[in-house]
């Protein structure tokens, strides 16, 4: 029989000390997301842009800034799932190379409104200076608030070459002459001018 006074070992040892069952389940979680994640900084697929992704042009950039800004993420994903239902309704499913050059990437799951990473060209431009300053102009029962400020809102020139320099240092390859030319781009337009051009870009290269 044995003794109920024995020193605890191996598995009850693990489970009778907090500490111990900290440590482990800590290296345990240390080592399954190193498994996990370090892969992908070498898979080409998740490194490499897709045919046809660019960098954002400094006034498409201005835009995202603004889209940002207002949270329009909150309610709007940008990631297309490989389901049937998806597919039909925002087109093709997203891939990793197309998210490359964009810091933070607007993935997501909350839905308020639709999915917006295909949402390039299917409108014009005009439906959506219409839409952002007033939703309900052209959709009645939308609960997406209006954005009429944009319009009066010029875009700062002076910030666009320092946040492309930015950008640069992290892996988007601008170049010497997209940068000295971006306040030039954005002169004289809006935050709504800006936020339409970023809109029209999306999803573009599929």
């Amino acid at each position: 029989m044995a003794s109920h006074d024995a020193p605890a070992t191996g598995h009850e040892r693990i489970e009778t000390s907090n500490f111990l069952m900290i440590v482990l389940i800590l290296i345990a979680l240390s080592i399954g997301g190193l498994v996990e994640i370090v892969p992908l900084f070498f898979q080409k697929s998740t490194t490499q842009p897709i045919e046809g992704v660019k960098p954002y042009g400094a006034l498409q950039l201005a835009g995202r800034d603004v889209y940002i800004r207002e949270g329009c993420y909150n309610c709007h994903s940008q990631m297309v799932r490989p389901f049937r239902a998806e597919t039909l309704r925002y087109g093709a499913y997203s891939v990793a190379g197309e998210f490359v050059y964009d810091h933070p990437f607007q993935w997501g799951s909350k839905r308020t409104g639709p999915d917006l990473h295909r949402v390039g060209g299917r409108y014009s431009d005009e439906w959506h200076r219409v839409h952002l300053t007033n939703p309900r102009d052209l959709v009645p029962e939308s609960n997406m608030p209006a954005y009429p400020w944009l319009e009066r809102t010029p875009v700062d020139p002076s910030q666009m070459a320092p946040r492309m320099t930015a950008l640069r240092r992290i892996g988007v390859p601008y170049t010497d002459e997209e940068i000295a030319g971006a306040a030039d781009e954005v002169a004289g337009k809006t935050e709504l001018d800006a936020v339409v051009a970023y809109l029209q870009g999306l999803g573009l290269a599929r």
